[in-house]
């Protein structure tokens, strides 16, 4: 039960000048630990060269040794290495459209293709890497308002008419209907964000908080992937599909971007704040952005009004 010698740095962290101060009582002397114990013990183990041991001193690579960490450091992980941020973009996923997907391609990159002035089709190919492209050009030379617009008019274009005047009808704002939404974006729209699963959401619903499976966490969206722009997630996406489902359909609908690993959070039934008090408002660019400018400073294709 005496205190344990060892080889490495670990047996010298306890004796540190902090650690002596609270050291517990050696259960044969029931003495406090000392420096001057400790030399004797190492003295006896063998571990001190015999120059050392003629003048009593401890050499300075066998001192007790400490390790110090500022109490502003983040903590260290189970594996003791820090965390380290990686980039999303390293590695991209690959898709495998299937008939379904490939329609919807189709269908979105001609509308938007009708609202661009193509009449005779898109200039681009039919993938989903063209599908950006058209969007990619929706925002050049364009201002914030003017992209809103246009991009109100593809999502329009995409609806029977009269649809929004049943989908009030029919769907009014409640937990059913929200959560309903909440799958079908699952369902519907793999193709053009990725996989996705529903979860839980608190809702404030006649002044009372509530829990809805109406979330939607998208794993890491495809559309900003392929972007790679914060101006196009937010104004080509964003904006627009909140705006989109509120005016349209009756239904409030926030969309919550991680520009860290690219993920997304949907949340239907429950309203967006103002894009001035958004926190996308204030996001840098992306380095692969080939839109925006310096990544140091907040995307100017968010809000182009902005001075």
């Amino acid at each position: 039960n005496g205190l344990r010698v060892g080889t490495t740095n670990t047996f010298f962290a306890p004796f540190s000048s902090t650690a002596l101060d609270h050291s517990p009582t050696h259960p044969h002397t029931g003495r406090l630990a000392s420096a001057e114990y400790i030399q004797m013990l190492l003295l006896s183990s063998g571990r001190i060269p015999g120059s050392a041991r003629a003048s009593g001193s401890i050499p300075s690579n066998a001192r007790p040794q400490t390790r110090t960490r500022s109490s502003a450091s983040p903590p260290s992980s189970s594996s003791g290495l820090a965390a380290e941020k990686v980039d999303p973009f390293v590695t991209k996923e690959v898709y495998k459209d299937n008939f379904f997907d490939q329609f919807m391609i189709d269908y979105f990159s001609k509308v938007t293709s009708k609202q661009l002035g193509y009449e005779d089709g898109s200039p681009h190919d039919d993938t989903y890497e063209g599908y950006v492209e058209l969007s990619r050009e929706i925002m050049k030379g364009r201002s914030t308002k003017q992209v809103h617009a246009l991009v109100a008019g593809i999502l329009d274009g995409l609806l029977p008419p009269q649809s929004p005047e049943r989908f009030k009808e029919w769907f009014p704002l409640n937990k059913r209907n929200a959560e309903i939404n909440a799958l079908i974006t699952t369902i519907g729209f793999k193709w053009l964000v990725g996989p996705s699963e529903v979860q839980d959401a608190e809702i404030v619903f006649n002044g009372e908080k509530q829990v809805w499976k109406s979330g939607v966490k998208i794993k890491k969206c495809r559309y900003l992937e392929n972007s790679g722009c914060v101006g196009m997630c937010t104004n080509m996406c964003k904006i627009p599909t909140q705006k989109f489902f509120l005016e349209q359909f009756g239904l409030p609908l926030t969309m919550n971007p991680d520009f860290e690993d690219l993920s997304c959070e949907m949340i239907f039934g429950q309203a967006p704040p103002a894009l001035e008090d958004d926190p996308v408002y204030n996001q840098p660019c992306f380095l692969v952005c080939n839109i925006g400018s310096d990544e140091k400073k907040v995307c100017p294709k968010t809000d182009t009004t902005r001075l």
